[in-house]
C-alpha cells in the first residue's frame, strides 16, 4: 500500500529557512519504502486569515484559496509538519492554515520536525501536536527537534542533518507510516 506523505513547510516569513529543512525531510522520506512524498509550502498557498463564511466543519468553501488548500490536504494520507518556533509557539500562519479546514484532517497521521536555537523548537512542536490531536489527527509521539539548526545549513542554503537527526527522522517517519496505514482503513 503506497501512502501519500505531504511535507508541510509551516513558516511563511521572508528569509525563512523552513524550505531547506523541508527539503532534507523530503530526501530522507523518499528513501522510505511505500511513501509517495509531496511538498506543500504554506507561502505558496497564500491563505489569508480564516475568511470562509461557513464553519470549516461544513466543508462548503467559497474561496478558491481554501478549495486549493482543502484539495492538497485531502489528497494526503499523512503529514510531516516542518515548523520553527516563534515566541514559544508555532507560526500563526501554520495554526491558521490548520484551522481553515476540518474534515480533511480526520483520521490521518502526522509527525513534527521543529527547528530553532537551543531547544530545537520543542515548544512549537508540543503546541502543534496538541492542535493536531484536536483536529482528529494522530500526531505520533516521536518528534524531531533540530537544535542550533542554522549550524547545519551550508553557504548554498542546504540543510544537512547529522546522524542522530537522520535516525530520529527515520524513526518518526516509520511510526507515521504505520499509523497512516492503519488509519487509511478507517477512512475507506
Amino acid at each position: 500500500m503506497t501512502l501519500t506523505l505531504a511535507i508541510i513547510t509551516g513558516s511563511t516569513r521572508p528569509g525563512r529557512k523552513g524550505p531547506a529543512v523541508a527539503q532534507w525531510v523530503a530526501e530522507v522520506a523518499r528513501g522510505q519504502s511505500g511513501l509517495k512524498v509531496t511538498a506543500i509550502d504554506l507561502a505558496d498557498m497564500e491563505l489569508p486569515l480564516l475568511d470562509e463564511p461557513k464553519h470549516p466543519a461544513m466543508k462548503d468553501y467559497q474561496h478558491e484559496h481554501t478549495k486549493r488548500w482543502s484539495k492538497a490536504i485531502e489528497a494526503a494520507d499523512a503529514f510531516v509538519f516542518v515548523t520553527p518556533e516563534y515566541d514559544f509557539f508555532a507560526p500563526a500562519a501554520l495554526v491558521n492554515a490548520i484551522q481553515c479546514l476540518s474534515q480533511e484532517w480526520k483520521y490521518k497521521a502526522a509527525g513534527v520536525v521543529s527547528y530553532g536555537g537551543i531547544s530545537g523548537g520543542l515548544r512549537s512542536s508540543q503546541v502543534l501536536r496538541g492542535l493536531l490531536g484536536n483536529m482528529g489527527v494522530m500526531a505520533v509521539p516521536q518528534s524531531v527537534p533540530l537544535p542550533m539548526f542554522a549550524n547545519h545549513i551550508d553557504d548554498k542554503g542546504v540543510f544537512t542533518g547529522n546522524e542522530k537527526m537522520v535516525e530520529g527522522l527515520t524513526l518518526m517517519l516509520d511510526e507515521t507510516a504505520k499509523w497512516a496505514k492503519a488509519l487509511k482503513t478507517i477512512r475507506a
